[in-house]
This record gives structure tokens, C-alpha cells and sequence, in this order.
């Protein structure tokens, strides 16, 4: 039960402030390592800034979800969502200029398919990147090496309750319980969009799954102007508890505003960021402490169809044309 987790008492926050105060100390304290073995001055602009580290993220987060996308064969939702999980815990106590969020992220979608029991084999998987075979070999062999550390900075806490039960649930108490809405079914479409985009913020780390369903539920019905108030009130009884139903309704209305607040990273933005995300893995710097560096599985084109493309030359289009 959600209530009794590890996800509800290590993993959910009580304030929007929590989890940025963690990413900022995961990247000070790999600027005070650079800057204490004298390979940079502090304050370097090579430097990814704390901010600048979380645009980073959201690219890549907004990736897996597109490689979760087009996954073949058909993933299931609980999977992307797992791997969505994984992949924000990481980078809460973990900076990008030490670990790599290309591999970090193929990590976080192997291992979630391994918890929530997708059977695909190792094969099957690499073979998604539209590599050539060599290219696929080499990226497993990295994925292979990073799963043991990204299970450790999970804490080993692998089972991640996501949304996606608790809307289906919602659903089918709407056809049962709430006669006055004919046809729930029209909500789906508009909720499952949202709950895409709610994937992308913070929401997983600071709400219930149930409050995020809700909100995808509610969200749906205000766009096609269905008022569920009676709903919430007679269904989930709440007609009588104003204080729970205005807590109730705070809480939706915050989850709906980090959906509205989310802005997408900026191709222009991408592009110096990551001209800087590659400095710091580059021999120069070094900054990557776990993996054992090695020509193969360095660069984004082993995400997409075209090989060998320059850092500089590979664009989100070409990852979206793989997919």
C-alpha cells in the first residue's frame, strides 16, 4: 500500500523547496570535488549551474518518455512511469557533470522493465536504439554497469506507485457510483494528456498517485465543462468534512499549476548546455567517478539511426527520428 511505502516516507516531499535544495547540494558537492583537485577555479563557467544542470534533466526526462513512447514491443504505462521515477530520484542526490543522464536514462528504463515484470530481453531492449549491432553492444555493456549504482542510489527502493491504477480506478467508480456523467469515458482522452505532461514536473515527488489521478480526472472534466463537485462531495464523502475537501481541492489546484508552470526546454538552451555537459565528461575533466571510461556508448548518436554525427550536428530531431 502507498500509504506504508518507501515511496510515501523517503520519496514524497512536503514542500516544492525540498527537492531543489537537494539537486543544488548534488551539484555543489561535485563542483567543491572539481575544485579541490585543482581542475577548475571555483565559479568556472564550464561548469554546469545548478539550474542550468535541472533544464539538463527535463531534456532528458521529456527523452525517455519519447523512447518510452516508441518502445517496441508496446510498453506498458507503469513502466515509463517507473522509469520516469527512477530517473528524478536519481538526479536528487546526483549531479549531471559526474554521471551522464544519456546512460543514466536507457539505465532507469532497463531496470524499471526488470521491476514491473516487462519481459523484454537485453537484446530486444538495445535493439530500440536503432544502432548497428556493435553500437547496441557497447550501450549494453554500459547500461549493464550502471544498473548496480543506480540501484544503490535508489537506496534499493524500487517499487514506485504510479497514477495510472488510481485513474482506471477513478474511472470505473465514475460509471458505477456517479450516474449523473453518462459516459466517463470522454474524460480519458484530455486526462491522459495531462497525465504525460504531469509527468514531467515534480508533482510524483510531492503528491499522492490518487491526488495526481484525481487531478488528471478533474482537469479532463473542467476542459469539457463537466462539474464533478457532487462527486467529490457524495462519492468520496466529503460533504461533510469542508476542511478535507478545501485541503482536497488546494492540493489539486497546486498539481494542476505545476503542470501549467512546466516550461519545456529551449532548443537554443539545449544546445550550449550541452556543449558544457560534454566538457565535463571529457577526458579533461574526468568528472565521471563510477563508470570506467571507454570509446563507445559516449555520444548521442547511439540513440538515434544515423551514426557517427558530431555532438554539435545531432539535434532533437534526430533522436525523434529514430524513435
Amino acid at each position: 500500500m502507498y500509504h506504508s511505502s518507501t515511496q510515501r516516507v523517503h520519496w514524497t516531499f512536503a514542500s516544492e523547496q525540498e527537492p531543489g535544495r537537494l539537486r543544488d547540494e548534488a551539484s555543489a558537492r561535485v563542483r567543491a570535488k572539481v575544485c579541490a583537485v585543482g581542475k577548475v577555479l571555483p565559479g568556472d563557467v564550464s561548469l554546469l549551474e545548478p539550474h542550468e544542470e535541472l533544464i539538463i534533466c527535463r531534456y532528458y526526462e521529456k527523452k525517455l518518455l519519447e523512447f518510452c513512447s516508441a518502445f517496441n514491443p508496446a510498453m506498458p504505462r507503469s513502466v515509463t512511469g517507473t522509469a520516469c521515477m527512477y530517473f528524478k530520484r536519481f538526479y536528487l542526490n546526483n549531479s549531471v557533470m559526474e554521471y551522464h543522464p544519456r546512460i543514466i536514462m536507457l539505465t532507469c528504463v532497463f531496470l524499471a522493465c526488470k521491476v514491473d515484470e516487462f519481459n523484454v530481453s537485453s537484446s530486444q531492449f538495445v535493439g530500440n536504439l536503432q544502432e548497428l549491432p556493435l553500437g547496441q553492444e557497447k550501450a549494453l555493456e554500459q547500461i549493464l554497469e550502471y544498473e548496480l549504482l543506480l540501484i544503490q542510489q535508489l537506496n534499493f527502493h524500487l517499487i514506485v506507485h504510479n497514477p495510472y491504477r488510481p485513474f482506471e480506478g477513478f474511472l470505473i467508480d465514475l460509471k458505477t457510483r456517479y450516474p449523473m456523467l453518462e459516459n466517463p469515458e470522454v474524460l480519458r482522452k484530455a486526462a491522459d494528456e495531462f497525465l504525460n505532461r504531469v509527468a514531467l514536473t515534480d508533482a510524483c515527488l510531492l503528491f499522492t498517485p490518487s491526488k495526481i489521478a484525481l487531478a488528471a480526472i478533474l482537469s479532463s472534466a473542467s476542459r469539457a465543462g463537466i462539474n464533478l463537485e457532487s462527486y467529490l462531495k457524495e462519492c468520496l464523502e466529503l460533504k461533510d468534512n469542508c476542511e478535507a475537501m478545501s485541503q482536497l481541492l488546494e492540493e489539486i489546484s497546486s498539481i494542476k499549476n505545476l503542470v501549467k508552470m512546466y516550461e519545456s526546454p529551449r532548443a537554443d538552451d539545449i544546445a550550449i548546455l550541452k556543449q558544457k555537459l560534454e566538457r565535463c565528461h571529457s577526458s579533461e575533466l574526468a568528472l565521471t567517478a563510477y563508470l570506467r571510461k571507454r570509446k563507445g556508448y559516449e555520444d548521442d548518436e547511439y540513440v538515434t539511426k544515423k551514426p557517427k554525427l558530431d555532438e554539435e550536428e545531432w539535434t532533437d530531431d534526430d533522436l525523434a527520428d529514430s524513435l
